[in-house]
């Protein structure tokens, strides 16, 4: 074990240093380059907001003669250039000769973005791009010589506002002959994980003491043989005493022989004591350093929350200017810790989030000041940990969401009827705002009008294990709160016992624990509650859950109940057992497994038993379904009374990942007396025709893990499956949506955009008939 500790380090830290070593000139000044033109964009964009600022100039005027130095040393000669107006134009700004206003600043981002592109472009395009963009560059080395003597020089929609980015991919220069004709070693298409130095040198002396404590293992091993030798000698002093006493005498020298076994006997139970000692000092120490060391790289894949609003602060003030809005962006939190995999994910949601706002919320200054709100809109992002969760929250100032408007798009749209309409509550409507395809702006721009937006961001924050909600004050601004995991490597996780197995809830998705006794237990409709604190709060067993088993009884003095919650429900699960709480490393389950229903992933834990870790989203919903089957049943029950010579309810699958489609739906088949099951997406549409026999299927088709088109081709598949009606139920009405949809073995294609209460059950009727048969 140790040995694979040190062969695992060893790799580490020689990757780690052979990232730098090997690199070469070029790959240093890109790095280089990022770090320089990330201080140089965010000092530009603050001087912006406070002209003159001494300290702003001093930093950016250092940044740009680092910039030149590193390019002259490469022999970039335009970005030498470049760097070096630049800083002309600080030092100007410096003296008073000049004050840097915002279409200054325009030029100097403009000049940032091609100091990147250059320093990123493959070296073999250097030459080409030089020559395609040689116009750009020298334009723009005009504009910053204008700045710097304080001329006159074009900076509205014609060319001088033009900008060269094209993102961080397209860059090149003038070389020098030095440059071209030195050898490079190629750059390394593998990551580069940057660590902290300190965290570093810890790593190396845990990895020095790891080496020392292994080698202690051989003289150890060494005293053992020892040990086995003198078990030998005593062995075979015994047997000659054996054989000696065979005449039933019993000599002077064998009572001598006897005692000297005996003493070696004392002496090799001592030293075995000895020995047990060492070795139980020694396991200590290992797994003392062993979490040492664990904790060390878990914390290098830790990173800064910044990293994520790189870049962040530019594009608002850059989307902000098109739109001819005053914006101020304010983080909060940035030395939150986030695992690097998470940061990854967040990025674009964040992004959007930040675009919505300052596109959807924040009104223009005028607007803002017949509201008697100060011209320039405020957007604030904060990042916090909060029950081992990273909680992230884009709030502006704007007019929040116009329920309105929101309610007269539903209807133009055909979404659901008016009386459905008027019955909605607030957070339903606003789970509209998360549908494809549905934009509230009815001109198309270039930020808003294509119905790409909320279902994007919500779908990348599910793949990061994470939720999304909303919170608006209509006039005073909206608050978007995101919720993921810090880490997606470890998992902190209340560990219970279900029917003799270990599994896991998160503990971050935990609200309370509490074990009572049966009598505290009601039933309301077939379905057992507990009253918490005057709430009541619905139970259910995980071994009906997880076991399949029907009915369940608790057969101990107490019943020991986790309590679960998210946006809109709560729960208690009863398991049984509290077995305690641990830090699990989250193993994934084998892909050929595909989706295993409530289970998000596996861990072992320290004595290497397998312990199951609860997907909790995807238990509210096996929950739900659970409940729903009697809450159905109950409803139905009525019209089963008066229809007795009738001996089957139909059972519909409705597969939407919209709350609020799901339940509309279901609201009107049950209304008609069917049974209703609902899945949230694709996957947990098989999951569930797998399990249970339905007698129509109705399935949205844009839909996670799993969408509708891939859920009918599997279906289709399955011999067991494959004759059981399908409706499709879908924004998407254009004829080769409808034909692919059918070609795919849909037995009706209903567009949502033409979808009536009358229209949907008319269907329904068509492929099954009525609720009994």
């Amino acid at each position: 074990m140790r040995h694979r500790y040190l062969t695992l380090l060893r790799k580490l830290l020689v990757s780690d240093r052979g990232d730098i070593k090997d690199m070469s000139m070029l790959d240093l000044f890109r790095l280089e380059t990022e770090n320089q033109t990330a201080v140089l964009s965010t000092e530009l964009m603050d001087l912006e907001q406070d002209p003159g600022a001494e300290p702003k100039l001093e930093s950016l005027m250092r940044a740009a003669h680092s910039m030149k130095g590193a390019a002259r040393m490469v022999g970039m000669e335009t970005v030498v250039h470049i760097a070096h107006k630049m800083e002309d134009c600080f030092v100007a700004a410096q003296r008073k000769e000049i004050q840097l206003g915002s279409d200054h600043i325009d030029v100097l981002l403009s000049a940032v973005d091609l100091m990147n592109q250059i320093a990123h472009l493959p070296e073999s395009e250097l030459q080409s791009w030089l020559l395609q963009k040689q116009e750009i560059v020298e334009r723009l080395q005009w504009r910053l010589e204008a700045i710097n003597h304080n001329q006159e020089f074009l900076t509205k929609s014609g060319e001088g506002s033009k900008r060269v980015t094209n993102h961080h991919a397209q860059h090149g220069n003038t070389v020098s002959e030095h440059f071209q004709q030195s050898e490079r070693s190629p750059v390394s298409d593998e990551p580069v994980l940057r660590i902290n130095a300190n965290r570093l040198t810890r790593l190396i002396g845990l990895s020095s003491e790891l080496m020392v404590e292994a080698r202690w293992l051989r003289p150890y091993a060494n005293s053992m043989l020892q040990l086995r030798k003198r078990y030998g000698e005593i062995s075979a002093l015994l047997e000659r005493l054996r054989t000696g006493m065979q005449g039933g005498v019993i000599a002077q020298h064998h009572t001598g022989m006897l005692i000297d076994a005996q003493r070696k006997l004392i002496d090799c139970r001592s030293a075995l004591t000895e020995r047990i000692l060492a070795l139980d000092d020694y396991d200590r120490r290992n797994s003392n350093l062993s979490a040492q060391l664990y904790n060390e790289v878990l914390a290098s894949r830790m990173r800064p929350f910044a990293e994520c609003t790189q870049g962040l602060q530019r594009m608002a003030r850059d989307m902000a200017r098109k739109l001819g809005k005053e914006i101020r962006i304010v983080f909060e939190g940035l030395d939150t810790p986030v695992d690097r995999d998470v940061l990854e994910k967040i990025k674009a949601p964040l992004n959007h989030l930040v675009g919505n706002a300052i596109d959807h919320g924040v009104e223009h200054p005028q607007r803002r000041k017949q509201l008697g709100k100060i011209p320039c809109g405020s957007i604030r992002v904060v990042a916090q940990q909060l029950g081992g969760m990273l909680v992230v929250s884009v709030v502006d100032d704007g007019q929040g969401i116009d329920i309105t408007a929101l309610k007269s798009k539903i209807l133009q749209k055909g979404l659901v009827s008016k009386a459905v309409l008027n019955n909605l509550s607030e957070p339903e409507l606003l789970e509209f705002l998360y549908l494809p395809d549905f934009s509230t702006r009815d001109e198309v721009t270039e930020y808003s009008g294509r119905g790409v937006g909320l279902d994007v961001v919500r779908e990348l924050v599910r793949q990061a294990r994470g939720s999304i909600r909303i919170k608006q004050m209509t006039g005073q601004g909206c608050k978007f709160i995101l919720q993921m995991p810090l880490s997606m490597s470890v998992v902190a996780g209340l560990v219970v016992n279900i029917a003799g197995e270990a599994f896991a809830f998160p503990l971050s998705r935990v609200q309370k624990l509490s074990s009572v006794s049966e009598e505290r237990l009601s039933v309301l409709e077939s379905h057992q509650y507990v009253q918490i604190n005057g709430e009541m709060i619905g139970l259910v067993s995980a071994q009906q859950l997880f076991g399949g088993r029907n009915e369940w009884h608790c057969r101990q003095e107490l019943c020991h109940i986790v309590f679960i919650a998210n946006e809109n429900k709560k729960y208690g699960v009863i398991v049984d057992g509290f077995i305690g709480q641990k830090d699990l490393a989250v193993q994934p389950l084998d892909a050929r497994l595909g989706k295993v229903q409530d289970i998000s992933s596996a861990a072992l834990t320290e004595d290497g038993e397998p312990v199951l870790i609860i997907d909790v989203d995807d238990l509210f919903r096996s929950i739900e379904a659970h409940i729903t089957e009697g809450a159905a049943g109950s409803r139905v029950a009525e019209v089963e009374k008066q229809n007795k010579n009738l001996q089957t309810v139909k059972t519909v699958l409705v597969i939407d990942d919209s709350l609020t489609v799901r339940e509309i739906q279901k609201q009107l088949l049950q209304a008609h007396g069917y049974r209703v099951d609902v899945a949230v997406d694709g996957m947990d549409g098989w999951n569930a025709v797998r399990r249970k026999k339905y007698h129509l299927v109705i399935t949205d088709v844009d839909m996670p893990r799993m969408d509708g088109i891939e859920l009918l081709h599997a279906i289709r598949q399955d011999n067991h499956l494959n004759s059981i009606p399908i409706m499709i139920v879908s924004y998407k009405d254009r004829p080769e949506d409808k034909q692919r949809g059918l070609d795919a073995g849909a037995d009706y294609y209903l567009a949502k955009g033409s979808f009536h209460d009358e229209t949907l059950i008319e269907a329904v009727m068509d492929l099954i008939g009525e609720a009994f048969s």
